[in-house]
């Protein structure tokens, strides 16, 4: 959700294994026109910080028209899937850097009378999530991302039911590539540390030329239970 240029994204790591991006729907500009580093007969094998580089040009690359097309089809996606009404309290992003807008769930999940959370930096680097209401006031944190200034109503990641998670990349098994803050790897690492313990469900959002094979993943990567494009939701 965020009119940011940042995100809230995965650490950073260095990739050991060639991924190669799927067919991508013919609405959308293909991924990287003319890259090597993005094909499966590129000679080398693209790092993690050189797919986050092409993925968020290809997404940027997106005119107008398409942005808001995608954002129609995922709002019907997702709506559709049944997701929203099992889920009181759910977690948004606000778009920025191409990636696909999810404004139209936002206000959908407000007008169903359930809440909506935004997620706010907190000391650790890692997240809590803000109550927030279609026209909340809003003002930048340290890393210039919007947040809401009434931080009364905050809860920690466990206490939610859905969080929608933006995506710089991603495969079919639930891995993620984000922006390489990590804040969102920080913030949910106790499901690795206390599987036991209550948790939200992590659903990806992205567009859909934003789909890769495979992923290499790290131990403190947080994988994903379903991803969320224009086109179809992926059960991880």
């Amino acid at each position: 959700m965020f009119p940011w240029n940042h995100h809230l994204e995965l650490l950073g790591s260095r990739a050991t294994l060639p991924a190669v991006p799927r067919k991508v729907s013919p609405e959308l500009k293909p991924l990287v026109p003319g890259s090597t580093a993005m094909s499966s007969r590129a000679p080398s094998q693209p790092t993690r910080s050189q797919l986050r580089r092409q993925l968020r040009r290809a997404r940027r690359e997106l005119d107008v028209p398409q942005q808001r097309r995608a954002a129609r089809l995922l709002d019907r996606q997702i709506a559709r899937s049944g997701l929203l009404a099992r889920h009181r309290d759910v977690a948004f992003y606000l778009a920025n850097d191409g990636e696909i807008d999810p404004e139209r769930l936002i206000h959908r999940v407000h007008r169903m009378g359930k809440r909506c959370y935004l997620p706010v930096l907190v000391p650790g680097n890692r997240l809590w999530f803000v109550r927030y209401r279609p026209g909340d006031r809003l003002e930048p944190n340290r890393l210039g991302i919007p947040e809401p200034v009434d931080h009364r109503d905050r809860r920690p990641p466990w206490a939610l039911g859905l969080v929608l998670v933006p995506l710089v990349g991603f495969d079919r098994r639930g891995s993620r590539l984000g922006m390489g803050g990590g804040f969102y790897d920080r913030s949910f690492s106790y499901f690795n540390r206390l599987p036991a313990m209550r948790r939200p469900l992590l659903a990806g959002v992205a567009h859909s030329c934003q789909e890769l094979d495979h992923l290499p993943v790290e131990s403190w990567d947080i994988p994903l239970a379903l991803i969320a494009t224009e086109k179809e939701l992926i059960r991880a």
